[in-house]
């Protein structure tokens, strides 16, 4: 059997690079952005304070830029040495959108990067203006790709497993790329991208202008990310909103735990508000609901009950049940190929294999699995309740508080009264790695809430990992975590020379 210690190194690993990678992409999607209206206006304008707004942050940008896209390339590599039998199963999908990104928005994506920093004195205005439109895209562009890959794992459309190949193979490329969770993931990602680009951009302009330098330029872009922070942050909670919705449509057990809803709630359900969860007796200590909300947001209706935990696990444990038969079954046709016995019942329990899998954790033989492995296997299936809660309320909790400051920060921009709030500046400036740590309790409450799969409903954690000893996997973990650590170290200390530094660094620069 595969050694759950090894698959839990894994794991961890592979969040640990994940986080890694994080800290540089949101800023990268939103900061771009920015530049693209910093650039606008100058071309539009020919006010020369634009051009310099715009290879200030391009500068941040660049440094963010280059250290993301290291960081990027060894999570791949990942599937191949920690995740070894995931590839060979669902690669042929999972491996198509990865390979489009790398191929085809990377590309572009390093082209256009080369262009921006080293075309202004041999492009027009508006040729360079373009050049930085196409970044833009094609960093957005890789996002898609990347998402859609996710969200497959979270909701595996448009594909069939083939039990001569013993593969997953792909139905239908458009259906994994127009799967509503992957869609509605990928406008929820690129949104908390633009808060976090728009933060960043207000928290160091307010910085210059509580230390009284760069005013008209701290002025300028102040307004600017107040207006992009504004739409975006209004973005971020409509489309979380819509996501979330996608999220009781194929996973009712992320939202079940979090929502810790243990019974299932008639139509219309409420929203637990604040609720301190107890595992072990499958109940709410305390609990403050909103009456209906849930219900509404849940299932856009007022009609339509919510499922909670105990009953979700009770109509997994039929699944398990009928999983166990389809392995079983599998297993007798691999024997014999004409066994029509074995291939009726596979016919008819296809559709719950995964859940039957989820018991190779506890026999390998499914055939000596006893009902108390059914029974945890099925509890399996709801990850624990209290870290989705509170993970989810302080993701929602700052999402709302940067609609909050970007709407003063906006209003303050409107009437020109930013260097005489003091207070608001050093909040912004407090605020600063808020958008990092939203973007962060929401991927656990995306990925802890899909587990114990890989590919929802389909392919196990624990059955995905590659036959690696403990001591492998968590010396690779040590060192990928002392060397992003080092990397963040330099990033960290880049960003600060230059923030400090301020459009004074333009002098060294190539005009």
């Amino acid at each position: 059997m595969i050694d759950a210690q090894a698959v839990d190194m894994a794991r961890l690993q592979f969040a640990a690079t994940a986080f890694f990678h994080f800290i540089f992409v949101p800023l990268t999607l939103g900061l771009v952005w920015i530049l693209v209206i910093m650039e606008a206006v100058y071309v539009m304008t020919g006010k020369t304070i634009y051009k310099d707004m715009t290879k200030f942050w391009g500068k941040l940008f660049g440094i963010n830029f280059a250290l993301g896209v290291t960081t990027g390339i060894t999570m791949e590599f990942q599937f191949g040495t920690n995740w070894a039998y995931y590839a060979h199963y669902v690669g042929d999908i999972f491996g198509a959108p990865l390979a489009i990104e790398g191929l085809l928005a990377f590309f572009l994506e390093s082209t256009m990067f080369g262009l921006f920093f080293f075309g202004w004195t041999r492009l027009s205005k508006v040729q360079h203006l373009a050049v930085t439109g196409f970044l833009a895209l094609a960093t957005n562009l890789s996002a898609l790709l990347i998402l859609i890959a996710n969200g497959w794992m979270q909701d595996p459309v448009g594909s069939h497993f083939n039990p001569i190949t013993m593969r997953m193979e792909l139905d239908s490329f458009s259906a994994i790329v127009f799967n509503p969770t992957a869609q509605n993931k990928f406008v929820h990602m690129l949104s908390a991208g633009y808060v976090t680009g728009a933060m960043f951009v207000l928290a160091i302009s307010s910085y210059y202008m509580l230390k009284n330098k760069h005013i008209a330029f701290a002025k300028r872009s102040f307004r600017i990310a107040a207006a992009f922070g504004l739409a975006s942050s209004l973005s971020v909670i409509v489309l979380g909103d819509e996501s979330g919705y996608t999220v009781n449509e194929a996973q009712q057990s992320k939202m079940a735990a979090i929502e810790a809803m243990w019974e299932t709630q008639p139509a219309p359900a409420g929203l637990a508000l604040i609720a301190f969860p107890n595992e072990a007796e499958q109940k709410n200590d305390f609990e403050i609901e909103i009456p209906y909300l849930m219900g509404i947001i849940g299932t856009r209706s007022f009609d339509t009950p919510i499922m909670g935990i105990k009953d979700i696990r009770a109509a997994n444990r039929i699944r398990v049940e009928n999983g166990v038969k389809a392995v079983i079954a599998l297993e007798a046709m691999r024997k014999n190929p004409n066994d029509m016995q074995a291939k009726v019942i596979f016919s008819q329990n296809e559709k719950d294999m995964g859940y039957g899998l989820l018991v190779k954790r506890y026999a390998s033989d499914l055939k000596q699995a006893t009902p108390a492995m059914l029974d945890q296997a099925a509890h399996d299936t709801v990850p624990k309740v209290a870290p989705m809660f509170w993970s989810f309320r302080i993701m929602v909790f700052l999402g709302f508080s940067f609609l909050a400051i970007f709407l003063t920060a906006f209003w303050l921009s409107a009437k020109n009264r930013m260097t005489n709030h003091r207070g608001f500046l050093k909040l912004c400036l407090l605020w600063l790695p808020m958008p990092w740590i939203a973007i962060m309790v929401g991927w656990f409450v995306a990925e802890y809430g899909r587990q114990p799969w890989t590919v929802f409903g389909v392919l196990p954690t624990y059955l995905s990992a590659s036959n690696n000893s403990v001591g492998t996997v968590l010396a690779t973990l040590v060192g990928f975590v002392v060397f992003y650590t080092g990397l963040l170290i330099v990033e960290m200390y880049l960003m600060v020379k230059y923030a400090r530094l301020g459009p004074s660094v333009l002098t060294d620069s190539v005009h």
